[in-house]
C-alpha cells in the first residue's frame, strides 16, 4: 500500500522593501505606479510595513521567510552602458544626460517578491527536489536587472543540490520574457494538482488576441519553458492566456485579477480569456472539492478591481479540520465599497474563506504591488524547511534585528532627485552588506566579490 505524500509546508518568502524604494512611475502598464510618478516615498516606512505584514501572516500561523534587497543603484548597469569614472562620477553624468535611466537603475522593485521566480515542490516533480526558475522579468529594464543576483540569492538559501534545483532565468530577449510567480498558481485537491500557467501574448506564432493599450508582458513560449525546467510531472500543467481586456485595464500581472491557494480560486471575469472554458477545465481536473468566487464586471468593474487589489491578496490556510482560509488584503479594498462588498461575498459563500484581513501596505500599493506581489510561495517539506542554508526563517528574534536594522539604515523620505545622491549610494551598500551578515547568506552581491 502506497503511503500518503507528505503534507507540504508553504512558507512565504517577503521581499524586504530596498534603501532606494521610490515613485519613479516606471512601469507601464501599471496604473498606481504611473499614477504616483515623482511623489515622495518613504523608504523607511515601506519597510517597516512590509516587517508588519510578515508578522501579521505569522500572527496567523503561517511559516514567513525573507528575501533580501538589491544594491542600487545598480552602477555595473551604467558602466555597462557608458557611463565610466568614480562612482561618483557615474552617478552624475547618468543624472545630468539621462536622469530617466537612473531613476531604472534605481529601482527598489525587487521588493516585489511574486517576480522572484516560478516553483515547483518536490512532490510534484519527476526526481522529487523543489525546483525553483528566477524570472528573467525582460519585458521591462528595470526588472531585467534582477534576474542575477536573484538566482546567487536563491543559490544562497536553497544551497543543497539533493534537494533543491535553483536554474538560470530563462535566456533569450522579448521571446521569452518570464514574470515569475505573478503568472502561476498552484491548485491541489485530494483529487489532483494543476500548475496554471498565465500567458499575454505568443512570440513565435501570431494570431492570438493582445492587449491594444498596455503590453502583455508574459510569453506563451515563457510558461511552456518554464514547464519544462522545472520538471513536472505528466499532465500537471494548464496553460490559459490572460484576458487582453483585463491587461488593457491595468492587470499587467495575473496576479491583478486572480488568487488560488490549494482547493479555492478566486477570480475576475476578465482574468482570462474564454474564462468559463479554463474554469470547466479545472473542475474536470480537481473534482467537486474545488471553490471557485467569479466576479462579474457589473459587480467588481475592472477599474475597481485594479484600483483597489482584493485579487492581489494572499489567501493562507489557517486550519485543516475543518479547512479555513483567511484572505490577507490591502486596505485599499476595505476602502473601495464595490471591493470590500465582493470579498464580504466571497466570505459568506460555501469555500473554505471564513475572514479577510486588512492590511496597511500603502507605500507598496501606490507603485502598484498588494499583499501577493511581496510575496513568493514556496511549499516545502519539513525536511527541506530545516535544509534551508540561511537566516531567513522570520520569528521574534530576526525581526527584531531587521527593524533595528531598517531604523538605522532607511531614509525616511525621498523623492527621485535624491537618487543621484552618492550618500544614498553609500548608505544601501553599508546597509545590505550588514544585511548578508544578519541573514548569513554570503557574499551574494558583486560588490562584496
Amino acid at each position: 500500500m502506497t503511503s500518503p505524500p507528505e503534507r507540504l509546508i508553504e512558507v512565504s518568502f517577503d521581499g524586504i522593501v530596498g534603501p532606494t524604494h521610490n515613485f519613479a512611475g516606471l512601469s507601464l502598464g501599471n496604473v498606481a505606479s504611473l499614477s504616483n510618478e515623482s511623489a515622495a516615498s518613504s523608504p523607511r516606512a515601506a519597510a517597516l510595513q512590509g516587517l508588519d505584514k510578515m508578522r501579521a501572516v505569522t500572527d496567523l500561523g503561517i511559516t514567513q521567510a525573507v528575501l533580501p534587497p538589491q544594491p542600487r543603484p545598480a552602477l555595473s548597469a551604467l558602466r555597462a552602458l557608458g557611463f565610466s569614472g568614480a562612482d561618483e562620477d557615474v552617478l552624475a553624468r547618468a543624472a545630468s544626460s539621462q536622469p530617466r535611466l537612473l531613476r531604472l537603475v534605481s529601482s527598489a522593485s525587487a521588493m516585489w517578491a511574486a517576480n522572484a521566480a516560478t516553483v515547483a515542490p518536490s512532490t510534484d516533480t519527476v526526481d522529487g527536489r523543489l525546483h525553483l526558475v528566477p524570472a528573467n522579468l525582460r519585458h521591462m529594464f528595470h526588472r531585467s536587472l534582477e534576474a542575477e543576483t536573484t538566482r546567487d540569492v536563491l543559490r544562497a538559501i536553497f544551497a543543497d543540490p539533493t534537494r533543491f534545483a535553483v536554474h538560470e532565468p530563462l535566456p533569450g530577449g522579448a521571446h521569452f520574457a518570464d514574470e515569475g510567480a505573478a503568472n502561476h498558481t498552484r491548485l491541489a485537491t485530494e483529487e489532483g494538482v494543476v500548475h496554471l500557467f498565465a500567458w499575454g501574448r505568443t512570440a513565435l506564432d501570431r494570431g492570438e488576441a493582445e492587449p491594444e493599450r498596455y503590453p502583455a508582458r508574459q510569453t506563451r513560449e515563457a510558461s511552456a519553458a518554464l514547464e519544462r525546467l522545472l520538471s513536472l510531472r505528466e499532465g500537471l500543467a494548464q496553460h490559459a492566456q490572460q484576458d487582453a481586456r483585463g491587461i488593457d485595464a491595468g492587470a499587467f500581472h495575473t496576479d491583478v485579477v486572480a488568487v488560488g491557494n490549494e482547493s479555492f480560486l478566486m477570480l475576475h471575469e476578465l482574468a482570462f480569456r474564454d474564462g468559463g472554458v479554463l474554469l470547466d477545465e479545472l473542475r474536470r481536473r480537481l473534482g467537486d472539492s474545488l471553490s471557485l468566487s467569479v466576479a462579474l464586471a457589473d459587480e467588481l468593474p475592472i477599474e475597481d478591481a485594479v484600483a483597489a487589489y482584493p485579487f492581489n491578496s494572499q489567501v493562507v490556510t489557517v486550519r485543516r479540520d475543518p479547512l479555513a482560509m483567511v484572505i490577507v488584503a490591502p486596505l485599499e479594498s476595505r476602502e473601495n465599497p464595490r471591493a470590500r462588498a465582493f470579498l464580504e461575498r466571497v466570505v459568506s459563500e460555501d469555500n473554505p474563506v471564513e475572514r479577510v484581513e486588512y492590511l496597511d501596505v500603502r507605500q507598496s500599493m501606490r507603485n502598484g504591488g498588494g499583499p501577493a506581489c511581496l510575496r513568493q510561495r514556496v511549499p516545502l517539506t519539513r525536511a527541506e524547511l530545516g535544509a534551508l542554508s540561511a537566516r531567513v526563517l522570520f520569528d521574534a528574534a530576526l525581526e527584531a534585528d531587521l527593524r533595528a536594522w531598517v531604523t538605522r539604515h532607511y531614509r525616511d523620505r525621498l523623492v527621485p532627485a535624491d537618487l543621484a545622491d552618492p550618500a544614498l549610494h553609500r548608505e544601501g551598500l553599508t546597509a545590505l552588506d550588514e544585511l548578508t551578515r544578519l541573514l548569513a547568506l554570503g557574499p551574494v552581491y558583486e560588490f562584496q566579490r
